[in-house]
């Protein structure tokens, strides 16, 4: 039976990130993934903010053209708020080629990525899989989605509260517009959450987003419905593809780690409450992740476990917690197109900026690096990362 110090369930960003992490701090580690393909099942529009930009590493040749300008609709569509940055704000990438790129990377550092592998479950150290021999892991790091199977198996928290996203994605002619980010607040088709039109250069991202229960027509529909007038959208000029999932919103998990292993990504709930943008938490907080699971696996001290602490990130997250309560509450088009009203103030526009274009989406986590009872046992940090 093959033994290993960790394994990575799940090969999207925030395992292959950890896995990395943790391989070239000389750990045996092993990924597994169901998906035969990092192309297939994306759940992500790719969307990478500026603050992600200027700190990580990301392939240049793997990102769309800086976008600058969010344009903001009431349900009508009509006069949208333009807010325009005087820097490249948001790019967004080809996750199938960003997802292959870090596994090449984690397998570069010494990890081994298995795809095609179901994970089913673990008990005292023993992992059992549906298509593959089971194997003996010392720690597993649960990087399996919003609805992790191993925060199950760990007795870790798990997410509670969740958006359920769609959008389609079609490939579109190139230099046909200015990129530009359009946002429509519409609670028809978008209940407590946005519309979106944005593309990569080379192809439109269209979608929606919102709480289950109150899309009463199923989410296909409500896609279809605001993709047949969705503001922004170039004609398709290819096939379409359909991606969608789910995506917590409510905040960093309090209980992310136990002796038996920890969470990363959107089982971490690792995604911004009210902007549901996940890529930036989850590229921080795997660096954080290794350091800790390192730290703990060469010393065996519990204590150092408890520095991955779930409670000190969610207080960082007061006022977007209560901001995404004020966006869940927005149920009819009147009182959306009263918040845009609003928003078109002087405050308003203010405050709509520091959300879109701010530096605070998700807090730094090179300052608890630097702890004593992490660092000195979690090797140097990540390259690449400031």
């Amino acid at each position: 039976m093959q033994a290993v110090d960790v394994l990575v369930v799940g090969a999207g960003l925030a395992g292959l990130r950890t896995a990395r992490s943790l391989a070239r701090r000389e750990l045996k580690v092993l990924v597994v993934d169901r998906r035969r393909s990092l192309s297939a099942g994306i759940r992500t529009t790719g969307i990478f903010v500026r603050r992600t930009l200027d700190d990580f590493d990301l392939p240049d040749q793997l990102l769309g053209p800086g976008i600058r300008d969010v344009l903001l609709y009431p349900p009508s569509r009509r006069a949208p708020i333009r807010l325009t940055s005087d820097r490249d704000e948001y790019r967004v990438a080809d996750m199938a080629a960003v997802y292959e790129h870090a596994r090449r990377a984690a397998e570069s550092a010494g990890a081994r990525v298995l795809l095609g592998v179901r994970y089913v479950g673990a008990s005292r150290g023993l992992v059992r899989f549906a298509d593959a021999d089971p194997v003996t892991a010392r720690f597993i790091v649960g990087a399996d989605g919003a609805r992790s199977r191993v925060a199950r198996d760990l007795g870790l928290d798990v997410n509670r509260r969740s958006l359920l996203g769609a959008e389609i994605v079609h490939p579109i002619a190139p230099g046909t517009a200015t990129p530009a980010f359009h946002c429509v607040l519409d609670p028809r088709v978008a209940p407590g959450y946005l519309g979106w039109v944005i593309d990569d250069g080379r192809h439109a991202h269209v979608g929606v987003a919102g709480y289950p229960a109150a899309m009463r027509t199923g989410i296909r529909h409500l896609l279809d419905a605001f993709a047949a007038d969705a503001p922004g959208r170039a004609a398709p000029t290819g096939p379409v593809e359909r991606r969608g999932g789910p995506i917590p919103v409510g905040g960093v998990l309090r209980r992310l780690a136990c002796p038996a292993g920890l969470l990363v990504g959107d089982a971490a709930g690792a995604v911004s409450p009210l902007t549901a943008g996940g890529l930036d938490p989850c590229l921080r907080m795997s660096e954080w992740a290794a350091a800790v699971a390192a730290g703990y696996l060469r010393t065996g001290d519990q204590s150092v476990l408890s520095r991955y602490d779930g409670d000190a990130l969610r207080a960082r997250f007061r006022g977007r917690l209560l901001l995404r309560r004020v966006f869940a509450g927005i149920r009819s088009p009147a009182a959306a197109e009263a918040v845009v009203t609003l928003l078109r103030s002087r405050a308003g526009r203010a405050l709509a900026a520091r959300v879109l274009f701010g530096d605070g989406s998700f807090p730094d986590v090179s300052s608890r690096l630097a702890d004593p009872a992490i660092d000195h046992l979690g090797g140097s940090r990540e390259p690449g990362v400031r």
